[in-house]
């Protein structure tokens, strides 16, 4: 797996170890507290093989691995949002670390939402299945390191940002510099709010790192996969906002992209994984699980 390390600026600033996951372009996250060695895993997949319908847990193993030959001792499993692209491994992490899961608050709305597209009522119950629920303003600790969550939506109703120090864990809102922005076309997306959160982004310190979900090169004259830039070079070049572009000329944009692309080969899977905190839908009679997929509705 490629990785790349982004080092602390000292105290208060985490040093962030990247997990490029290929199959889906993920961008996967360990924060380190270097003072305490305590660590957060951030958006880490459940690698998934969707023309078998088969899960494996390589991606979460490596980081996990890498966690252990580290000496870090795993103090959070965080998720931004229930992903439409990946399966989660937040499951399967707690099961391994005994580490708490969570995601934002808003994931009981998302749950109503996919509940109806799915027929599936009473499915989803994110106070079972997370171990904490976050809020926008919402504050908590990584070892020593200060952590505040920031209602991000657009991408879904529910994505939050995670700001640790002078790092920002911003998932599926920017792209890299050279790529834009997300789309923001899945059910209860916005890009009028998608504008609006990167416009909330931008306004952290020029300084601050911002580690994107996702990354599909090649793009122009660059290979490999590229994650993090600050807030200033989002801020004079990224291809869809920089050098203030309105939010008329943005949502234009975004939604004439949006207007062309395929939904994620994972997307009808995943959710049904993922508003589960990481777990299959739950076994049937004969001890296996199914997924049940809406024909006709998107």
């Amino acid at each position: 797996m490629f990785t790349r390390e982004s080092p602390s600026g000292g105290p208060g600033s985490p040093r962030v170890v990247g997990f490029y996951e290929e199959a889906t372009g993920s961008c996967q996250y360990v924060a380190i507290d270097e003072a305490t060695k305590k660590a957060a895993l951030i958006d880490v997949v459940l690698d998934f093989d969707p023309a078998h319908a088969r899960t494996r847990t390589d991606s979460a193993q490596e980081i996990l691995d890498f966690v252990r030959r580290e000496g870090l001792e795993v103090q959070w499993i965080l998720d931004t949002h229930p992903h439409a692209d990946h399966l989660m491994a937040s499951a399967w992490l707690k099961q391994q670390t005994g580490a708490p899961t969570a995601i934002g608050e808003k994931v009981r709305e998302i749950g109503t939402l996919w509940e109806s597209l799915y027929h599936t009522p009473g499915a989803y119950d994110p106070d079972r299945d997370f171990d904490r629920l976050f809020a926008h303003g919402d504050t908590f600790r990584i070892g020593d390191l200060d952590v505040r969550v920031i209602l991000s939506p657009g991408h879904t109703l529910g994505s939050i940002t995670y700001v640790v120090g002078d790092a920002a864990f911003v998932h599926d809102t920017f792209m890299h510099v050279d790529a834009g922005t997300s789309r923001a076309d899945f059910p209860g997306g916005s890009s009028v709010e998608l504008y609006r959160s990167l416009q909330e982004i931008l306004s952290l310190p020029e300084d601050t790192r911002l580690f994107i979900g996702h990354d599909y090169p090649p793009v122009g004259d660059r290979e490999d996969p590229a994650w993090e830039a600050t807030v200033a070079e989002h801020r004079a070049h990224n291809t869809h906002v920089g050098g203030g572009v309105s939010e008329a000329e943005y949502v234009a944009l975004r939604d004439a992209r949006d207007a062309t692309l395929d939904l994620p080969d994972r997307m009808l899977f995943a959710l049904q994984v993922n508003l589960r905190g990481g777990r299959l839908p739950e076994p049937e009679a004969d001890g296996s699980h199914y997924f049940k997929i809406p024909a006709n509705k998107f």
